[in-house]
């Protein structure tokens, strides 16, 4: 046992082995929470191993988007005008719907093999993809890219529990993060260009290499405890159970049947059709059943309701949903407003929202560098919202003739607000669950961000959709409807009227892409409340590897001489 005394404070140090005692009333005692001592990689593994992540994460964030630019291709080769919503969907399926069931997965199942599974059926998938012959095939691959992407992100961040301590992981969850955003603007320049100048497999096979480099390293360096290590053995039966069996068979449907209304509705069907209907009965009566699963099984269910209600974990995933939506909302219609409004392609558009996701980068590193110092992520989370709300509400000025000095601008303002708040939650998680409850929390909080951004971004498609053909019938000397304006695109928008009359459908589509960012403006607003119910925990208990530390404020000297006159000082 250690002691160090100065006039108004004693500290006393003792390692988990030893009794502590003091004389000094226990109000003035505050016991910081300690974390198991771990025996990190060396700083040189740390960089092979970060690297490794970021490029998994990266082919994950880029498979969404790089496919964009290469549909019409695709289409052309497989005269498949009518799959195009599913090049997209059956990805988005298996992915947002299988994230909470690895995190399960994880907690129980050896990370690192988990891990390298799901890159293995990731790479899997793009080769599919870029072989297939045809579009059902195709369709297949972005399935099982799905599946196995589903379990990347989330994992990155387990690995990442394991091979950095938690005051330093700001900075590395900045960085992981910062791979969406970079993904959002490079993925359609080089889906365009491979397209292109070699062909649309090319926006598939690329995943192959880097995926293979990131598959080696995780392979050679990462080493990880098996969870339950020491423990008795678990059977194939025992792990069968753990996953929640039950809680699956009401989940997985249930969030394909939301995610399906929210593709087809408004689009292929009309929302009171009674295929969109049925879709949406049949998700809210299988999510009723799993939350009833979930306070049945307790702590063997698929999301035990301790963590899930849990004050921060429960603010942190509100908080992730609506900075999801936010986030997918803009970077998906930004590039719309450029093409359909200034007339660029696809490469044009990717460039001009390259002031989102520069400022995006640079202030979620900038965060994740402060966060070494404050310790603290609620600061940051409340920030972001403010500016984003600030960001999103700027953009809604637009108008077929803003200048590029506001364009920007705006971008900047919007793109400093994600910066500030997009890694929080996850790392929230890791700051106030144990290792044990890390992979289903921060699983929790990935699966809310996708959910996030898929219903969000139907939702922007419906506004733009509904407004645009309300515009269109105020104006029948163009001739044109909703459907034919969808059925071209953005970038061909220009060839559907005379030049005497593009004044008025750019205008008209100018104020259906508004409405969208009216939308993104309150789902900004909604992330305040995540921000404002967090608890204030610091990073910082890190460094306490190992021991408690137990810090008593005592009054000071002369007070205690008089009140405690016979105390020792221990």
């Amino acid at each position: 046992m250690e002691a160090n005394t100065n006039a108004d404070t004693i500290q006393v140090v003792a390692t988990p082995s030893t009794t502590t005692t003091s004389p000094q009333p226990p109000e003035y005692g505050i016991i910081a929470p300690a974390e198991e001592e771990v025996e990190y990689p060396r700083t040189r593994n740390v960089i092979f191993i970060m690297l490794g992540l970021h490029l998994a994460t990266f082919l994950v964030a880029l498979d969404r988007t790089i496919i964009a630019t290469a549909i019409p291709a695709i289409t052309n080769d497989f005269d498949s005008l009518g799959d195009v919503g599913w090049y997209s969907s059956a990805y988005l399926l298996t992915n947002c719907s299988l994230v909470v069931v690895y995190g399960r997965i994880y907690s129980f199942c050896s990370p690192k093999a988990v891990y390298m599974a799901c890159i293995l059926l990731f790479e899997a998938g793009s080769a599919v993809c870029g072989a297939a012959p045809r579009s059902a095939i195709l369709i297949a691959g972005r399935a099982v890219s799905g599946t196995g992407s589903a379990g990347i992100f989330s994992g990155s961040i387990i690995i990442m529990v394991h091979t950095v301590p938690l005051h330093k992981r700001p900075l590395y969850m900045a960085m992981l993060g910062s791979m969406w955003g970079l993904a959002s603007s490079v993925g359609p320049i080089m889906g365009g260009a491979l397209t292109s100048r070699l062909s649309w497999r090319w926006c598939f096979y690329i995943n192959l290499p880097i995926g293979a480099i990131a598959f080696l390293v995780v392979g050679f360096l990462v080493t990880i405890p098996v969870p339950n290590r020491g423990g008795p053995a678990l059977s194939i039966y025992e792990k069968f159970a753990r996953v929640d069996p039950l809680g699956i068979v009401c989940f997985l449907p249930g969030i394909v049947c939301l995610l399906l209304a929210l593709q087809l509705g408004g689009s292929t069907y009309a929302w009171n059709d009674a295929r969109i209907i049925a879709l949406l009965a049949v998700f809210a009566v299988l999510i009723l059943f799993f939350v009833v699963v979930q306070v049945v099984k307790k702590d063997t269910a698929l999301i035990p309701p301790r963590i899930i209600t849990h004050r921060t974990i429960a603010a942190g995933a509100w908080f992730a949903f609506w900075l999801g939506a936010s986030m997918l909302m803009l970077t998906f219609y930004l590039p719309i407003w450029f093409q359909a409004i200034q007339g660029v392609d696809a490469f044009g558009s990717g460039v001009r929202v390259i002031p989102l996701v520069l400022t995006l980068n640079l202030f979620s590193i900038t965060t994740g560098i402060l966060m070494r110092f404050t310790g603290y992520s609620a600061p940051f989370m409340l920030l972001s919202s403010v500016l984003m709300a600030l960001g999103t509400g700027f953009i809604t000025t637009w108008t077929v003739h803003t200048p590029p000095a506001k364009w920007i601008g705006y971008q900047v303002l919007y793109g400093a607000g994600i910066g500030f708040g997009l890694e929080q939650p996850p790392l929230l998680a890791q700051t106030v669950l144990s290792k044990e409850d890390i992979p289903v929390g921060a699983s929790c909080i990935v699966f809310f961000q996708s959910l996030g951004g898929a219903i969000f971004t139907s939702v922007g498609q419906n506004v733009l959709t509904q407004h645009l053909a309300s515009s269109l019938r105020a104006m029948p000397e163009l001739g044109l409807s909703a459907a034919d304006v969808a059925d071209i695109g953005a970038t061909e928008l220009r060839k559907l009227v005379e030049p005497r009359h593009l004044e008025a459908l750019l205008l008209a589509y100018n104020g259906a892409l508004v409405k969208v960012f009216q939308v993104a403006v309150g789902v900004a607003c909604a992330t305040i409340i995540g921000a404002a119910s967090v608890k204030w925990v610091s990073t910082k208990k890190g460094r306490r590897l190992s021991r408690q530390i137990l810090v008593i404020q005592a009054p000071r000297t002369e007070q205690r001489e008089k009140t405690e006159p016979n105390a020792e000082t221990v």
